[in-house]
């Protein structure tokens, strides 16, 4: 009886440490999501299934933010960038889009975790800016009638809306829905697709915080102008008309570059009321997108020119800008994404295949000044 209890004993150890192994090689597997695909998405790039198109909503050019890289705080002041006085998004024209497509506007609302009846409500409550780092997020297009969902991390020069907490909410140049990035995704683990730009660097890209729910939502937005030469406030759910006038920079301008943890500056924006906190087609890098030209930029303080070129607006200094938005700006609260999750585009490490140009509509008898067309 020993001698059969002994040789099972010794049966079962090798499936016992198999067991032990597998489980093991699960957890590791699963520490970081180190499998897991970005989809970089270049300045004028709608992304693959976007909801719509909008012209002159990106800049290139765009001065990027010293302390970038890391988790950083939503109301952190110069986190973001918009031209003075004018809008990088138009909202009621999103807002009229999504109404006159109705399955579109019941997964776009799904995804922000509210009714279809409250898009307009949420809309006229986000706020259009710049961003000024590459930025990870969770991108949701729309595909055979469901929402889509991809890791992405958008280049710095794309004109977001963001919430009540600081967090993009929509990709301008498609209407795409935005949410907070997956949790395990490492950006220096990740496998990336998609076009790479000149300066992408992994330890830049930037996860964006809420900013913390006590103190309630932003009011004022603290802006860095394209060229990084003034900063100037913006109120919150506002867009370009009630902009503040110029300030000397943020305090975080003059800060190193990299991959700091986190921007704890104290806010000049106090709590207010609202509600609570809850293939890429990109040209080759340095080719000039379709109709672009770069103007060069006007001296600082000099009053921005209205940009009617489809696609991307030059930016590069104070005045350069996009057209003009004439919707109101954000919803503080914040939803989950539904729908199916799809991979990555293109090849999927630095040196991938070459891709479509960029597509951009210009508004339908646009001129100068005119908004983009959703």
């Amino acid at each position: 009886m020993l001698e059969i209890n002994s040789r099972m004993a010794r049966g079962r150890m090798p499936i016992m440490a198999a067991g032990a192994l597998v489980l093991a090689a699960g957890t590791l597997a699963g520490c970081g999501d180190a499998g897991a695909t970005i989809t970089r998405l270049t300045v004028g790039s709608p992304g693959r299934d976007p909801y719509t198109l909008a012209a002159n909503t990106d800049q290139v050019k765009v001065a990027t933010r010293p302390a970038r890289g890391g988790t950083k705080d939503g109301d952190a002041p110069g986190l973001y960038g918009g031209t003075r006085r004018i809008s990088s998004c138009d909202q009621r024209r999103l807002v009229a889009f999504l109404q006159a497509n109705p399955d579109k506007a019941r997964a776009w609302a799904g995804v922000q975790g509210i009714p279809v009846s409250d898009i307009p409500r949420y809309v006229s409550r986000l706020t259009p800016v710049l961003l000024r780092t590459d930025t990870l997020v969770t991108n949701h297009g729309y595909r055979d009638g469901r929402a889509t969902s991809e890791s992405a991390v958008l280049q710095a020069g794309m004109g977001v809306l963001v919430n009540g907490y600081g967090v993009p909410a929509v990709k301008c140049n498609c209407g795409n829905p935005l949410t907070a990035p997956a949790g395990k995704i490492k950006t220096s683990n990740a496998r990336y697709s998609g076009r790479k730009w000149p300066g992408f660097e992994k330890r830049n890209v930037t996860r964006i915080r809420p900013r913390d729910s006590r103190k309630g939502t932003i009011t004022v937005f603290v802006l860095v102008d394209p060229g990084a030469t003034m900063g100037f406030e913006r109120p919150r759910a506002t867009t370009g008309g009630d902009d503040g006038p110029p300030l000397p920079l943020p305090a975080t301008e003059t800060e190193p570059s990299g991959g700091t943890p986190s921007d704890s500056p104290a806010p000049v924006d106090s709590g207010s009321s609202g509600s609570p906190a809850p293939g890429d087609g990109s040209p080759a890098p340095g080719s000039p997108e379709p109709g672009i030209s770069d103007p060069g930029s006007p001296a600082p303080g000099s009053p921005a020119p209205e940009i009617s070129q489809p696609g991307v607006s030059p930016g590069g200094g104070p005045g350069t800008g996009t057209a003009t938005g004439t919707g109101t700006g954000d919803d503080g609260s914040g939803g989950t994404g539904t729908g199916g999750t799809t991979g990555g585009a293109g090849a999927g490490t630095p040196g991938d295949e070459p891709q479509s140009p960029v597509i951009s509509m210009a508004p339908p008898g646009g001129s100068a000044g005119s908004s983009p067309a959703f």
